[in-house]
């Protein structure tokens, strides 16, 4: 009876390799309909998926990035920071790398309006977050208040620490229009300026604070 079938099968032109090929072909098929996401990870080089987690690296992978409003689809290490990828990437210098390890505020930038350091953000976890630099603050037309009091307090000297003074001041005023002088020191702490320039870093926020409060009748 096996011997019978066996020719039946040659007959038919279907051998055995032949039909457990088509098996290995249809389920791969499978895999691609009812699990998209694993057939993704085969094609993205860099990126392996193995029991429910994800793993990236070591080849660059894919990563899209909202920044000032737009989106940018990069090729990045999976080790490369938000820094990296703005300044070397994306050509955003006004994020400025000084420290590198989180100390100075040079590279802040703005993560769903919050300030943060670029440097200490993996470019990977910033994905699907709105991304704000200092390039992405002022107005096509002109400058951003802030800016606009730092020129007119003279308060930047060399400029390195400027960038991050200025993000991170607009993110105090847009949740703190009418701060304090203290409030003002407190949301600075985080940035350092070689040259000293901080009581005009200050004044020009509070510059700022004073124009947008509403002025008392009488």
């Amino acid at each position: 009876m096996a011997r019978d079938e066996r020719r039946a099968g040659r007959s038919s032109g279907v051998s055995r390799r032949d039909f457990i090929k088509g098996l290995g072909v249809g389920g791969a098929l499978g895999a691609g309909i009812l699990g998209g996401e694993a057939c993704d990870a085969v094609r993205e080089p860099g990126v392996s998926r193995e029991g429910g987690a994800t793993t990236y690296g070591p080849e660059a992978v894919s990563v899209r990035l909202q920044v000032n409003g737009a989106e940018r689809t990069l090729r990045l290490e999976p080790r490369a920071t938000l820094l990296d990828a703005l300044r070397e990437h994306l050509d955003l210098t006004g994020t400025k790398n000084i420290c590198d390890r989180g100390e100075c505020g040079g590279c802040t930038v703005l993560l769903e309006g919050r300030p943060v350091y670029a440097c200490m953000l993996l470019a990977l976890d910033a994905r699907g977050r709105s991304i704000t630099t200092v390039e992405g603050i002022a107005p096509r037309d002109g400058l951003h208040p802030v800016q606009q009091a730092f020129v007119s307090r003279d308060a930047l000297q060399c400029g390195f620490c400027t960038p991050g003074f200025v993000v991170a001041s607009k993110a105090l005023l847009d949740e703190n229009p009418a701060p304090s002088l203290e409030q003002v020191k407190s949301a600075l702490c985080g940035h350092l300026c070689r040259c000293g320039t901080y009581p005009r870093v200050f004044d020009a926020v509070l510059d700022v604070a004073r124009g947008s409060r509403p002025k008392r009748a009488g």
